[in-house]
């Protein structure tokens, strides 16, 4: 089959691989019929996410039809289905997935000694991230491998497109979770830094969970122009001081609530923190750049929240702690654990409530990914979400 491959830093491939097959009795075997191109996955196309192996299958945005079925994923799945499929690999039965937390399962992870090595515990498995997170294939690609596809894979209803569920399996319930950990009341005001399209989802469902007003902050104009779209009140940080925007919208008080929906490759151009992040990643002396998060606690009103859905994979430093512990702040931040969502963000989807399709930009093939990998790198041609049809 052909599939996206990831070759070193700046290298994406299209190229022929292996076809997947069913290699335990919970698998499903998918035929992809829609794959996107994640913000995150150009952490690995900078190659900034580690254990990276050349020639891995990439992505974790991905839905399609059900082609063959593990003995014991046929109670749940039957071939022909439609499904979508969570980007986070969940076993169902470990302590945490009967929580609910299943980005945090305790099986799904072949390499978890590796994960744990970095972060002291591992998360679940992912598709196409790395081995770090279980070296699986993923799904920008023909055929897709579904591990434990009784408990990951929802059916698509009738009636709805690829394109209004495919968000499903990553974006949608990402920047709705970052909302949600804004613990919205009615009548917030919440600043959103990334207008990329996990902060498009979080603007829109920041609203749909009854915020008063959004800041969305960024530099592209095409993302702006989206976020003014959804609702926003746009900063242009190239072109005003984002903390005194903030604090002149909010009578000095601060937003009550500020998303990071940007995470370790910020573009900031500014800021002497900014530049050392870049010096230091330059030199490999830091892992990640970590001027938004800072910038949000600084924005963010006395015993207010961050709430953290950008990746980070390392370590950050000169984080103001003071100014956290000293004016109250609640930090919320996860992996989303899609499986959770889902079910929920669907329904909004069938009653009209949202079209994720309002993000997609860009409709290529397989073919086309490699040179979209770096218009969207380098947000040229209005680039904001690539959906590719295998």
């Amino acid at each position: 089959m052909k599939a996206l491959t990831w070759h070193g830093k700046g290298d994406m491939r299209c190229e022929s691989v292996p076809d997947p097959r069913i290699e335990h009795p919970r698998d499903a075997i998918i035929k992809v019929t829609a794959c996107a191109i994640c913000g995150s996955d150009l952490h690995l196309f900078d190659g900034v996410i580690p254990s990276m192996e050349r020639g891995d299958v990439i992505g974790h945005e991905t839905m399609g039809e059900v082609v063959e079925v593990g003995p014991e994923a046929k109670g749940r799945l039957k071939p022909g289905d439609r499904v979508v499929v969570p980007f986070t690999i969940s076993c169902g039965e470990c302590f945490f997935c009967r929580k609910g937390y299943f980005s945090g399962c305790e099986r799904s992870n072949p390499n978890h000694a590796m994960a744990a090595k970095l972060w002291g515990h591992s998360p679940a498995g992912l598709f196409g991230y790395s081995h770090l997170l279980g070296g699986y294939a993923g799904g920008q690609a023909e055929y897709l491998r579904v591990p434990y596809a009784d408990v990951g894979p929802v059916k698509v209803p009738q009636g709805l497109s690829d394109e209004q569920v495919l968000f499903l399996s990553d974006i949608f319930p990402t920047g709705y979770m970052g909302a949600e950990f804004c613990d919205i009341r009615g009548g917030e005001t919440i600043a959103i830094w990334g207008c990329g399209p996990v902060g498009q989802f979080a603007i829109r469902s920041a609203f749909l969970l009854g915020a008063e007003r959004v800041i969305a902050i960024d530099t592209v104009p095409e993302r702006l122009a989206m976020a003014k779209q959804g609702g926003a009140i746009t900063i242009d940080f190239r072109d005003e001081d984002v903390y005194d925007r903030i604090q002149e919208l909010t009578g000095g008080r601060g937003a009550d609530a500020c998303i990071d929906a940007v995470g370790t490759e910020p573009d900031t151009g500014s800021g002497f923190d900014a530049v050392i992040d870049r010096i230091k990643g330059a030199t490999f002396m830091g892992t990640d750049r970590p001027h938004v998060l800072r910038q949000a606690i600084h924005c963010c009103r006395n015993f207010g929240t961050v709430s953290i859905v950008g990746v980070y994979g390392g370590f950050v430093d000169k984080i103001p702690m003071g100014s956290a512990i000293n004016r109250g702040l609640t930090f919320r931040m996860a992996q989303t654990p899609v499986q959770h969502y889902l079910p929920k963000l669907l329904e909004r989807i069938e009653k009209g409530e949202i079209d994720p399709s309002f993000v997609i930009t860009h409709r290529a093939s397989l073919e086309e990914g490699p040179e979209l990998y770096k218009t969207f790198r380098d947000k040229k041609d209005g680039c904001i979400k690539v959906v590719m049809k295998p």
